[in-house]
């Protein structure tokens, strides 16, 4: 008997909740309800219409900073809109392909708090024009 079913949320500290509610509705994510916690934040909603990522608004973000999270993974469509919004706001990103058998699209980027986010998707997405074939397409800034 599995206790753990599936991924419930994932939580991160900010000290700049519009941009960041900013940065994650263009990505999809639309605010919902959230408790009345005694903490400032906001909670983010994807299409399933389920909250899947916290937010903590703080002042001053923590020093040093709390975790080791390394990142953070959604399932996406539109790989090459999403690349172009990438492009357009000029956030470094790195583009990697899983190895046999998944082939899985794995796009990695960080959002404006330092967090990396990777969006997944299906291996039968197009390549990218400017894709060179190897691991990674562009360093990280």
């Amino acid at each position: 008997m599995s206790i753990v079913h599936r991924m419930d949320h994932f939580t991160i500290v900010t000290d700049d909740g519009e941009k960041t509610k900013n940065f994650y509705a263009e990505l999809g994510l639309t605010p919902g309800p959230r408790p009345n916690f005694a903490v400032n934040g906001f909670w983010l909603y994807g299409p399933e219409k389920k909250p899947i990522l916290h937010v903590i608004e703080v002042k001053k973000m923590p020093e040093p900073r709390r975790g080791a999270l390394d990142h953070m993974a959604f399932w996406g469509e539109d790989m090459a809109r999403t690349i172009a919004w990438l492009k357009k706001k000029n956030i470094g990103y790195r583009l990697m392909r899983a190895p046999d058998p998944f082939l899985t699209w794995q796009l990695f980027f960080p959002d404006p708090n330092g967090v990396e986010v990777e969006i997944d998707f299906s291996p039968t997405e197009p390549q990218p024009a400017d894709w060179d074939g190897k691991n990674v397409m562009r360093p990280r800034e």
